[in-house]
């Protein structure tokens, strides 16, 4: 299906391009999302039309999100979890977790927006961790996580 985005979708395309997906993946997920749209004739000419509010709308969320990045950027988070004596935690730290964190210490961060580069945290330490505000915005924050004292 040809479509047409309305912003920029990483390892897709930016705002304004042409780009052909899967049916489903349109379907499903860019259209109701409002990342894109079915690229008819005329649908082409509408976002032509507004081309220059899209680009300024699209430029805004970017300077926020580096806003944020730059506030965000160098954070150390403390997560306690049961830990064993080796060092290993019973079960681990999640995205979820860390979001939550996050969110504690005052940074509205959704679980979707942390990159765990090798799966979930799984032992005691410090952890680098990837936050992405935006899709050309991500900034490293650590996880300090620490065995829980009964």
């Amino acid at each position: 299906m040809q479509i047409i985005l309305l912003e920029k979708v990483s390892n897709l395309g930016n705002l304004g391009d042409v780009v052909k997906v899967k049916d489903g993946y349109a379907r499903n997920f860019l259209i109701p999302s409002r990342m894109a749209r079915r690229a008819t004739a005329t649908a082409i000419k509408e976002f032509e039309d507004k081309r220059a509010e899209l680009e300024k709308a699209a430029a805004e969320k970017l300077a926020t999100a580096q806003a944020f990045g730059e506030k965000l950027a160098g954070k150390t988070v403390r997560i306690s979890q049961k830990a064993g004596v080796d060092g290993r935690l019973f079960g681990s730290v999640t995205n979820a977790d860390i979001a939550e964190a996050l969110t504690k210490n005052g940074f509205e961060v959704a679980k979707s927006q942390i990159r765990l580069p090798n799966g979930p945290l799984k032992t005691v330490g410090e952890h680098a961790v990837a936050v992405a505000a935006h899709t050309d915005v991500v900034v490293d924050v650590t996880v300090q996580v620490v065995a829980e004292q009964d």
